[in-house]
């Protein structure tokens, strides 16, 4: 049994010929004839030759591989988002490698380190809650590794992403809540460091003072996303001087924290609760909120894997403008509630 994998040298030697007349004939290449050529393929066939895939990509300059860092596979949201990327990036022969942060900024320092050294071709990201420094990123262009950022992205617009309209999508919330009569409504929102918990908050007070009302910051708190964090959040509401009515939640996941907790209180008939994420268990559960933003994760993780194709076909010269793509959101209304 033949332990190691016959090359195109072997071959060669075979057949008193140079290894490169070797390849042209095993790609059809005129400049060999055609009993060459036939005498080259059967001799590769008989001694199960296979062409060194790595080498030829080096070659090429490709891995064709794209690596995707996520904060956690299991959410739904980001597996749908994955399941459309590998749709649009297996149409073109890519293989996708995924690693998850664990929404640790640490972590995902060591995930763009190890796809730098994967030489992959190109890299989609959504960064953690704790990421606040993005020198590790931008690291990669020094190797000609484009980056796409989908759904959590950086703070400023010199980058590649594609994101929801979050900003719009609050306004649509709030103004929802506030025709259904709420007046005290809190907000439970995400770290100061995800660029989206701005946006949520932008948006909050936009729709706030525009309906003529006082904002009241302390009606915004920032949490960590945890169960716990949800908990302390729920907490400094319920003995808030200005006890709300309604509370707009971070993501579906916060939510359920907050019903959980709320409904052990027995205090959920007390609040109205509208998310985001519109995640499908949302709609078979007790105490849903009465509306979930949905955020359309397909659509992104296909913009996005659209994008990073883009960049890395396109000349270097043509990499100057940024693409910055913003699919824009629903207010679906949970009529069962």
């Amino acid at each position: 049994m033949q332990s190691k994998p016959t090359t195109i040298k072997e071959i060669a030697k075979i057949l008193n010929i140079s290894p490169s007349s070797v390849s042209r004939g095993l790609h059809d290449h005129p400049s060999i004839g055609a009993v060459t050529r036939e005498k080259i393929k059967q001799l590769a066939k008989s001694l199960n030759y296979e062409p060194n895939n790595t080498a030829i990509l080096f070659q090429k300059g490709k891995t064709y591989t794209i690596g995707v860092i996520l904060p956690e596979l299991s959410e739904h949201f980001f597996s749908t988002a994955i399941s459309a990327i590998e749709d649009e990036l297996l149409k073109k022969n890519y293989t996708v490698i995924f690693a998850q942060s664990h929404d640790s900024y640490e972590q995902e320092v060591r995930l763009v380190e190890k796809m730098k050294n994967q030489r992959v071709d190109g890299l989609l990201v959504s960064i953690s809650k704790d990421t606040s420094k993005f020198d590790h990123f931008e690291k990669l262009s020094s190797f000609n590794i484009p980056v796409v950022f989908f759904d959590r992205i950086p703070p400023f617009k010199n980058v590649h992403y594609v994101a929801c309209s979050i900003e719009n999508a609050t306004i649509k919330a709030v103004n929802f809540l506030l025709k259904k009569g709420h007046r005290t409504i809190a907000m439970i929102n995400g770290p100061t460091t995800l660029f989206a918990s701005n946006e949520r908050k932008d948006g909050y007070m936009q729709a706030i003072t525009f309906n003529r009302l006082k904002y009241d910051p302390s009606l915004i708190i920032n949490c960590d996303l945890t169960e716990q964090g949800t908990i302390d959040a729920a907490n400094q509401f319920i003995n808030h001087k200005r006890k709300p009515t309604a509370i707009v939640a971070f993501n579906d996941y916060v939510a359920l924290f907050l019903i959980k907790y709320l409904k052990k209180l027995n205090v959920i008939q007390d609040f109205d609760l509208v998310s985001y994420a519109n995640l499908p268990i949302i709609s078979y559960i007790d105490n849903s909120p009465i509306a979930s933003v949905e955020q359309y994760p397909y659509l992104q993780g296909q913009k996005a894997a659209n994008i990073l194709l883009d960049l890395i076909n396109a000349p270097k010269a043509e990499n100057q403008a940024y693409y910055n793509t913003i699919v824009e959101s629903d207010l679906v209304i949970n009529e069962e509630k």
